[in-house]
């Protein structure tokens, strides 16, 4: 399953000291990934590659309980290649390796 989309970039308020970004999936298309059949990874993850200008990587996505869609971590690397800044909009290619 292929998806795309755009999204703005938020920082995991948390923890003051984080400094973990994350962009989310928008909630129709989280529904459909929830859908689909797949063994249980931890934390409900699934794994996925994803796809931001040049930049592309292996990683996972993670339900996010308070929206009720899965985030997409965005390592320093791909945000700084990418220009990416907290609050800043993200369009997003994601591959769906747990389908």
């Amino acid at each position: 399953m292929n998806i795309e989309f755009e999204a703005e970039v938020f920082r995991w308020d948390a923890r003051d000291d984080a400094s973990w970004y994350f962009t989310s999936v928008p909630p129709e298309l989280s529904e459909d990934i929830r859908e689909i059949p797949r063994p249980y990874r931890g934390f409900g993850s699934v794994r996925v590659r994803a796809r931001i200008g040049g930049s592309e990587w292996a990683t996972s996505i993670f339900p996010d309980k308070a929206s009720g869609s899965y985030v997409l971590p965005l390592k320093k690397a791909v945000r700084d290649a990418e220009a990416l800044v907290d609050g800043g909009p993200v369009f997003v290619h994601l591959d769906i390796l747990d389908a």
